[in-house]
């Protein structure tokens, strides 16, 4: 059964809508629709941040949240999200901030600390700092840096703004959005109880199933369905590429898809659950993992990309699947009631092409927990240092026993058309010590395992150059960690 409408908040007022195709982005919706201008459109494309606005779910839906705050605040980038991802949530925009002529706090702050010059982008700053503050009234400064960090100004420096951001709480808890929190609540709650919503418009179709059982149902009577969760990289078929999409799935809503829970053995997680939602689990058995997903794009990114979504791509320069493939992770999929798992390695057969069926979908990834004397070091290697795609990305999983390595896999992406292992290199180290030699002939290994391309972000030379020098780079970084140890052991043992 489903609902041919979407429901949602719009600020504080609840808004339904249908005949609207639901390639529809929310940029367009509040600019050309609701006739709010206050977002701006940047790039199109999630890089920029002037789009940014902030949605408010309910964090009962949202695993791992602290249930004595209802609500969980993110902000997203509105010009790469369809309209029908906002059904059942609150949507946030600048305009509606203040309250009457007196602006919210965080408006006040970039005022006061003179943070905005031609104005384009600040509607942008603003939102991600209302966020950030909704969570945090004493952010460090960091924190704010991470929360601004998907949002560019093209006029001035970010001291200000900064600074702003870092003021912004003063007196928050009287916005208009803390007095009608307990009706948000209850208005979100009533919306979740109806059945799943849909949209048709222009002739193209949207609904988003609630479980796995109603999405295997609709995967199968409409088979070339696209599915979208956070839309981070497919919205941009739209607003780049000028694409239309007939049938989109929203898979955001599954409930098992968006959870993420830990066995003694592994970490599961949804393959609809946003980044936002597991990189702190991840970083406390994986530091490099966790600090690399911190420069998998901007907040905004973080906040609605999926790791299914990064998978399920099949990108080579996904920053994922080579760390996951380096982790021996696993992938259950599920077809019409029936799931199997395989490993992350084996799910890419070519450029785009895996090894999903007709009417299958990837229902969870299996990461499993490190054990003594294992280690995984993540290099990513892009223009920049956040926000960016990678030329190379190296992940290396390495266990060791007496002084020799027991185990050892070499994943990269941007070196193949598919995310994939170096065998030959691996070969070379497998059953020896780390050793200047030995890493030397994996070095040299390497040129029988990858042909790499050369494209716009980096030749085929120096792709291969770096791939090379990140495996020598990873040597010494164990070689170090493993003098520090000796040198504090002794230290301990002398005192």
């Amino acid at each position: 059964m489903t609902n041919s409408t979407v429901r949602f908040l719009l600020n504080n007022d609840l808004v339904t809508i249908e005949n609207i195709d639901p390639n529809l982005t929310v940029l367009q919706y509040l600019r050309e629709i609701q006739f709010k201008s206050g977002t701006k459109e940047g790039c199109a494309s999630g890089d920029c941040g002037a789009c940014t606005v902030v949605l408010a779910e309910l964090a009962s839906d949202l695993n791992g949240e602290d249930k004595n705050d209802q609500l969980h605040y993110k902000s997203i980038n509105s010009c790469i999200t369809f309209v029908g991802n906002l059904h059942g949530k609150q949507l946030i925009t600048v305009e509606d901030l203040k309250n009457g002529a007196q602006l919210h706090h965080a408006q006040q702050a970039i005022v006061d600390n003179h943070g905005s010059q031609c104005g384009f982008c600040t509607p942008g700053f603003v939102m991600s700092s209302f966020a950030l503050h909704k969570h945090n009234q004493t952010p460090s400064r960091d924190e704010v840096l991470e929360a601004l960090a998907g949002n560019l100004c093209r006029c001035t420096g970010y001291r200000s703004i900064i600074e702003a951001a870092i003021t912004a709480s003063s007196g928050s808890d009287q916005d208009s959005f803390a007095k009608h929190y307990q009706q948000t609540v209850t208005t979100l709650t009533e919306l979740q109880k109806l059945p799943a919503p849909s949209l048709v418009g222009n002739g193209n179709n949207f609904i988003a199933p609630k479980n796995i059982d109603e999405l295997a149902i609709e995967l199968t009577r409409e088979p070339k369905s696209t599915l979208v969760a956070g839309g981070t990289d497919l919205a941009l078929s739209v607003t780049q590429n000028l694409a239309t999409i007939d049938k989109l799935v929203y898979v955001g809503s599954v409930e098992e898809l968006t959870t993420i829970e830990e066995t003694d053995t592994e970490i599961v997680i949804g393959s609809a659950l946003p980044y936002s939602k597991f990189i702190d689990t991840l970083h406390h058995y994986y530091p490099d993992l966790g600090e690399m997903i911190e420069r998998i794009g901007s907040k905004q990114v973080r906040n609605t990309g999926t790791l299914g979504g990064n998978i399920g791509n099949a990108s080579p320069i996904g920053d994922m699947p080579p760390a996951l493939i380096a982790l021996g992770a696993t992938m259950t999929l599920h077809l019409d009631g029936v799931e199997r798992t395989i490993l992350v390695e084996d799910y890419f057969v070519d450029y785009k092409k895996t090894v999903l069926k007709t009417s299958e979908f990837i229902k969870s990834i299996q990461i499993p927990k490190p054990t003594a004397g294992q280690t995984l070091k993540l290099y990513k290697i892009s223009k920049r240092i956040d926000d960016d795609i990678s030329a190379v990305l190296a992940a290396f999983f390495i266990e060791q026993k007496d002084e020799k390595i027991a185990n050892i896999r070499l994943a990269f992406g941007g070196m193949a058309a598919i995310p994939k292992r170096a065998p030959a290199a691996e070969a070379i180290l497998l059953g020896n010590s780390l050793t200047t030699e030995t890493v030397t002939k994996a070095k040299a290994a390497l040129t029988t395992d990858f042909q790499p391309m050369s494209d716009v972000r980096a030749s085929s030379q120096y792709r291969m150059t770096v791939a090379q020098n990140l495996i020598e780079k990873c040597y010494l970084e164990l070689q170090n960690t493993k003098a520090r140890n000796v040198i504090e052991t002794r230290v301990v043992n002398h005192a």
